[in-house]
């Protein structure tokens, strides 16, 4: 009896594990999805940095968050970028190379999409033309992520603004 009650709980606990599984894309892998899609949809990126704890926090606590993931695997693609990253990237026709600087560098995609503020994690939103909707600097957890996210997932950004939208759903 016992045997059995605990089988089933490690299969219990095994299922909620893989349901909280986000598939991360790179960005190339994200593109060539968002060109073939018949309906696209919105982007979003986790930029982040190996030496990062709040960076480890965010997927730990945020991403790995089941109401968060479903949400996100169902609204975006999702794409991880390392900040730091070596690989050059194409955007636009415009080709992002890695730039040694300081101790590390950084990747000149990253430091784009994050308007210069070099902060990490930072979350960056974009729409389903790649076009930049919001970067969103600093760890998140999981419910007022989720608001973030369902703001531009949901296209509640061209009718409100954040503080009026903020508010009505506290």
């Amino acid at each position: 009896m016992i045997k059995n009650i605990l089988i089933f709980c490690l299969t219990l606990w095994s299922f909620s594990i893989n349901a909280q599984e986000v598939n991360w894309l790179s960005w190339e892998e994200a593109i060539a999805l968002a060109s073939t899609d018949k309906t696209p949809k919105k982007m979003f990126i986790d930029v982040y940095t190996d030496w990062c704890g709040w960076c480890k926090k965010m997927d730990a606590d945020t991403f790995q968050n089941p109401k968060v993931a479903a949400y996100m695997e169902k609204t975006y693609y999702m794409v991880k970028l390392d900040g730091e990253q070596k690989e050059p990237l194409e955007y636009k026709g415009k080709t992002f190379k890695f730039v040694a600087s300081g101790r590390r560098g950084y990747h000149e995609f990253a430091a784009a999409l994050m308007q210069g503020k070099m902060s990490y994690p930072t979350t960056i939103f974009l729409d389903e033309k790649q076009e930049m909707l919001s970067p969103v600097p600093g760890y998140q957890k999981p419910e007022p992520f989720l608001k973030i996210a369902k703001y531009f997932g949901e296209d509640i950004h061209k009718t409100k603004k954040w503080a009026e939208y903020d508010t009505e759903t506290e």
